[in-house]
């Protein structure tokens, strides 16, 4: 047997390790790293070695000190000898997070501590194969179709014709539809025919929260920022770095806000909260709203000029009352879904009901026809569902609905027809006919592309 002498090949033996790892002394002081630890972290050995080990930041660190042992470290303090794991978050040399997993253990000769040596593993790619799964799960439950939407109407082969064009492209796009039409799985598909789809996808719902926890949740915060950020959180927005992000409800974000997204669109940097420097990031954005941006911007509750940052590529999802030839697709669909969630023999519609879903004016869109089937499965055990067996007041005249959709009809058509004749007497000029009008030039502009008017034309 041959004599290998170890000490002399320690140094080549740890920088081959694929994890960090740093040795770190009783007053907290970083000792030696690795090769690995500084491809990791961007520090080299010279930035890192004779620092304090706080230089990473790390947000799960036992910083609490137990005055009577003396020890720098609670680390320290602890009468074992075990591997300690923990999940944190690590700083960067360039300012960036890193999602880890450390060991750390106490090394000891006798009773003395006389260090502490840490492993660093990168789970990122964790992290973000957790986004993929939770994404193609959402995929499957909405069904098949194109990337999950399901509709062969005129209607939907525009608004698909626009999801291949918009994919190809990395302009903002903003999806535009009532509430229930679908405009998730639209984001999802311009994703995943995009060059990113291999990048994260992260969506938030601007709706959700209120404005502290918004920024927080779409930017950042470091520890201490404010009461209660006990950790370091990475934001929606750095999370998304390298792919796309989805903002739903983006009428409903609050305007200072507005100011902080307007800059990432000029800039492509942003803030954390609790930290003043600057993070480079390359995301696509994608926004959906069911509001009237145009008239919101009239009412000084969205600014005219992220308005004009994010509706660069806008898509228009038709309401349901505008595809009901779709609606034995959808039928078909989620009842296919619930036999295999249910196990039961449900074959579909009789005649009665499959006439009242062609004539009812859906004003709850696709999720409402989703939730009536939900409820028709609770009640039918097999065979065609039966009238009896939909919501106690499914079906019924809404007037009041009814007389909105036939109102909102009548307004678009008195709508493209005004702006016409107005651009016609303005010879095209936008400005003209929006103080002929009346309105902001911004809603001129936003109804020019949705009536689909040719300037050239006028």
């Amino acid at each position: 047997m041959v004599d290998i002498n170890i000490d002399g090949f320690w140094k080549r033996i740890v920088n081959t390790m694929n994890e960090g790892l740093m040795l770190i002394g009783p007053e907290g002081t970083i000792l030696m790293v690795n090769q690995a630890f500084e491809d990791l972290t961007g520090y080299s050995t010279e930035d890192a070695v004779g620092k304090l080990c706080t230089l990473l930041k790390c947000d799960a660190c036992e910083m609490m000190l137990a005055k009577e042992s003396g020890y720098w470290c609670a680390l320290f303090s602890q009468d074992r000898s075990d591997i300690k794991q923990c999940r944190c978050m690590i700083l960067k040399k360039d300012g960036t997070w890193l999602p880890a997993l450390k060991n750390a253990s106490v090394l000891k000769e006798g009773d003395q501590c006389i260090g502490v040596v840490e492993t660093i593993t990168d789970i990122s790619a964790l992290d973000e194969l957790r986004e993929k799964i939770k994404e193609l799960s959402d995929q499957v439950e909405s069904g098949h179709g194109f990337h999950g939407i399901i509709g062969k109407s005129e209607p939907m082969e525009k608004v698909f014709h626009h999801i291949r064009k918009a994919a190809q492209s990395d302009l903002p796009v903003v999806i535009y539809g009532e509430s229930g039409t679908g405009k998730e799985l639209v984001a999802h598909a311009i994703h995943e025919l995009g060059p990113r789809n291999e990048a994260p996808f992260i969506q938030f719902n601007c709706a959700a929260l209120n404005e502290s926890l918004i920024e927080s949740e779409l930017f950042g915060h470091t520890k201490g920022a404010f009461t209660g950020a006990d950790r370091h959180r990475l934001g929606r927005f750095e999370a998304a770095h390298g792919g796309d992000i989805f903002l739903d409800e983006i009428g409903d974000i609050p305007p200072s806000i507005q100011v902080k997204l307007l800059r990432i669109l000029e800039s492509r940097q942003f803030e954390r909260v609790g930290d003043h420097r600057p993070i480079s990031i390359d995301v696509r954005l994608i926004t959906a709203t069911n509001k009237n941006i145009g008239a919101m911007i009239d009412q000084n509750m969205f600014r005219e000029d992220l308005y004009f940052r994010i509706n660069i590529f806008p898509i228009h999802l038709p309401p349901l009352r505008e595809r009901k030839e779709d609606i034995p697709l959808l039928v078909s669909e989620f009842i296919r879904g619930l036999q295999k969630k249910t196990g039961k023999a449900i074959t579909g519609l009789s005649r009665p009901v499959m006439e009242t879903f062609m004539s009812y004016s859906w004003p709850g869109n696709i999720r409402e026809l989703k939730s009536t089937l939900e409820y028709a499965f609770v009640l039918a055990e097999s065979g065609l569902i039966a009238a009896e067996q939909l919501p106690p007041l499914f079906g019924r005249p809404n007037k009041v609905s009814e007389r909105n959709h036939v109102f909102d009809n009548t307004e678009h058509l008195d709508q493209k027809e005004a702006l016409v004749q107005a651009l016609r007497q303005c010879g095209g000029n936008q400005s003209q006919a929006a103080r002929l009008l009346n309105i902001n030039r911004v809603t001129v502009w936003n109804r020019i592309k949705k009536y689909g008017i040719d300037l050239k034309k006028i």
